[in-house]
């Protein structure tokens, strides 16, 4: 564990680039120094900021005013024990990169996590939003997690059935102490099937640029490389010299709401079933683009508006990723996002959640 040191820039450690200092700054490299970090913070009654990828991650111009633990354990191990069954089990570090660890499961026929690939990040952060993409989510893959929990200053184990998982959202994400995190995420362990074909295709748009039907299953390669196109394509990989990549990718999340307020919608308004009776799920990038704000809103339009003096802006290729064009602050950033959360609202009475976590700062 690093020695602790003083006024950090936190803009470095995010995928959004903006964020002011950290009082007190720590580096964990290991489950024994986060432990022992988070427990010395709560010792100090310091307020504690856990941070690893720093891509869900919003931190206002002022930075925190109490400790950060930067969580940097790296690795993961296989256990084919079971592999006869055919599945393996796969136990990764809180600080692994996630998207080194889907190209691994995918080169060694490790079938499951293919669809989540180019999601900038850490792997412990996955559980606790329960990150998904086209059509997938962690949710389906995770076994166990491995948390410290700082209220009984204990380890704790959760299976998958007591993360009590839903849509962007679990139980590590519902608990809190302080105002922040109950239990810090120390390892995940996935069980992955064996094989180099995918788990069922499930979004029309990566199946149609598979070229098989939805539910069809492909090759988990081919399925890992079209995903990471079309997340290219909406600027959603990581790409330091490309500005749109600069975010914390979707800036909101899809919207669930009561049936009668999805049918007071046009009819061409994407619709998607949600599991839960009487509620739908829509689609926050259509909300947006039919309020009016276009690809790169921020950066000046027809009518002369700008935004932040185009320093922050929706990105040129997704319209759900707020992005810092150089220069941004995050009130940069969140006086566009306001202006688009207040729009959607205004022109069909749904008011947008941010997906990242704000932390000294508010929407």
């Amino acid at each position: 564990m690093s020695a602790p040191a003083t006024q950090v820039n936190l803009a470095d450690l995010t995928t959004t680039r903006v964020g002011g200092p950290a009082r007190s700054f720590v580096e964990a490299a290991t489950e024994r120094e986060i432990v022992e970090a988070v427990r010395a913070a709560d010792a100090a009654g310091d307020p504690l900021l856990i941070v690893s990828g720093g891509s869900n991650l919003l931190i206002g111009d002022e930075g925190f005013d109490g400790t950060v633990v930067h969580i940097v354990s790296r690795g993961f191990t296989v256990d084919d024990d079971d592999a006869t069954c055919g599945g393996v089990m796969v136990k990764v570090q809180a600080g692994q990169d996630w998207d080194e660890l889907v190209r691994y499961t995918v080169l060694h026929a490790f079938s499951g996590l293919e669809a989540l690939s180019g999601i900038p990040g850490s792997t412990g952060a996955t559980p606790v939003q329960n990150v998904g993409a086209y059509g997938s989510d962690v949710s389906q893959t995770i076994a166990t997690v491995r948390t410290y929990d700082r209220e009984t200053d204990s380890i704790k184990s959760f299976t998958n059935f007591e993360l009590r998982f839903g849509y962007r959202d679990s139980l590590l994400k519902r608990s809190t102490v302080n105002g922040s995190p109950r239990y810090v995420v120390l390892s995940v362990e996935f069980q992955l099937g064996l094989g180099r074909m995918s788990k069922p295709v499930k979004y029309a748009e990566l199946a149609r640029a598979l070229g098989i039907e939805v539910g069809a299953r492909a090759y988990a390669n081919d399925v890992r490389r079209e995903v990471l196109k079309l997340r290219a394509g909406k600027g959603m990989v990581l790409d330091a010299p490309d500005p749109d990549t600069w975010s914390t990718g979707s800036f909101f999340t899809n919207p669930i709401v009561p049936q009668e307020v999805a049918d007071r919608l046009p009819e061409d308004a994407p619709r998607y079933a949600t599991g839960a009776a009487g509620d739908v799920k829509l689609s926050a990038a259509w909300l947006i683009e039919h309020a009016g704000f276009s690809k790169g809103f921020g950066l000046g339009d027809d009518e002369g508006h700008a935004v932040a003096e185009g320093r922050a802006s929706l990105s040129t290729k997704h319209t759900l990723a707020l992005t810092n064009r150089g220069g941004a602050s995050a009130s940069d950033l969140l006086a566009v996002a306001r202006l688009v959360r207040d729009g959607v609202e205004e022109s069909f009475g749904i008011r947008l959640e941010p997906e990242p976590l704000l932390v000294n700062c508010s929407l």
